[in-house]
């Protein structure tokens, strides 16, 4: 007689959780090697699709290569050198705007005095500290321009996912007990995860396009460093191009004025609502699948647990973890704790229910042939 030893459910959640506490403790101590990984995957993901296109045209899979990491590698170098020159540039006038937006900060503090309302001048001009505001941009551009320093292993690593694509499908058919289920669960994240960062990589694309041509209409300095930096913030969610705006709108303040400051400001409002509100959301339709609480919550999670790399990638690497979930009928309810409310299925109503209070009872009916007798 064999015996089966079971361990309470306290114990089951209790060695679960500590195990995904040692998980995120060494993915966080690797994070110089995970990031760089992630990255490449991230952009193998948006050049697979044409790198599939031009296969399935009987084009060499080695000139489909050739000809995809060209256009990455090309990218890539002409994206670096703008920012590097443009940041070269703000770097030496930075004095110089940090000069005027201290005036500008002293006439607001004059303007406030006047009509009797107090302020700490210290904190205030802290709070219009033009360098101050560039710190989180200026940071979070330094930790990607650091990881992305070591671009011979992160396009290395993306040649070698590329050339792996035609041959991967069918090894998770050789390995999974379930082909028929894990090839669909397969089908279905990649085509979610494609959809997902093609139509998000155009969208941030056409958005700091379109900054960088009104500011230059306007007349702000340093253009295309704001539209790049419109571009690389509009992949962290909700709070990407709040953050990118507010260097583009002090600088307008410095060059121009409040009246201007204002009118930038509403510029990037409408920018990012007609791509990210109108045109994204009809693009993408339902296919992302996250709740709003959900995607914020992630991007302070992958954050904390990768840095900027981590925010960039917050919602591709959770809807791998709600897909995951949804692979298997014990983690099925994480999923759907994951997922949007648009995705629940609505509750049935079955006909003629009858009244819904509890309160109501059904009135009894009469004995046969008490009626009679009753008219008797």
């Amino acid at each position: 007689m064999s015996e089966q030893s079971t361990f309470p459910k306290s114990t089951i959640v209790l060695l679960t959780t500590a195990a995904l506490v040692v998980v995120m403790a060494g993915v966080k101590s690797a994070e110089p090697i995970v990031t760089p990984f992630l990255i490449a995957l991230f952009i193998a993901a948006i050049g697979a699709p044409p790198m599939l296109w031009m296969t399935h045209r009987r084009v060499p899979q080695l000139l489909a290569l050739a000809v995809v990491m060209f256009v990455i590698i090309g990218m890539a170098l002409v994206m670096s050198g703008l920012v590097g020159s443009s940041l070269d540039g703000f770097s030496r006038n930075l004095p110089e705007y940090q000069v005027r937006l201290q005036s500008i900060s002293g006439q607001i503090l004059q303007w406030l005095a006047s009509h009797g309302i107090e302020t700490d001048m210290a904190r205030a001009r802290s709070l219009l500290d033009l360098s101050a505001a560039m710190g989180f941009v200026g940071t979070a551009f330094n930790r990607l321009i650091g990881t992305l320093a070591n671009a011979f292993l992160i396009f290395l690593t993306t040649a070698f996912i590329l050339l792996e694509l035609s041959s991967f499908g069918h090894k998770i058919r050789e390995i999974s007990h379930n082909p028929d289920n894990a090839m669909s669960n397969f089908g279905r994240f990649s085509a979610t995860l494609n959809r997902y960062l093609v139509i998000k990589s155009l969208m941030s694309l056409a958005t700091g396009l379109t900054v960088t041509l009104v500011l230059s209409l306007i007349g702000v300095d340093y253009p295309v460093l704001w539209g790049i930096v419109a571009f690389m913030l509009n992949f962290v969610p909700n709070i990407g191009s709040v953050i990118a705006a507010i260097p583009a709108v002090l600088m307008a303040l410095v060059q121009f004025g409040f009246a201007m400051a204002g009118w930038v400001a509403l510029l990037y409002v409408i920018i990012n609502s007609i791509y990210g509100n109108v045109i994204e959301t009809r693009l993408m339709g339902r296919s992302l699948g996250l709740s709003a609480l959900v995607v914020f919550i992630s991007l302070v999670f992958w954050g904390w647990l990768l840095g900027p790399v981590g925010m960039f990638l917050s919602v591709p690497l959770t809807m791998t973890l709600k897909i995951g979930f949804e692979a298997s009928s014990e983690t099925r309810w994480l999923a759907v704790l994951l997922g949007a409310e648009d995705d629940l299925e609505p509750e049935p109503h079955p006909p003629d229910a009858g009244p819904a209070n509890p309160i109501i009872m059904p009135l009894p009916m009469a004995e046969p042939g008490r009626e009679n007798s009753d008219q008797g």
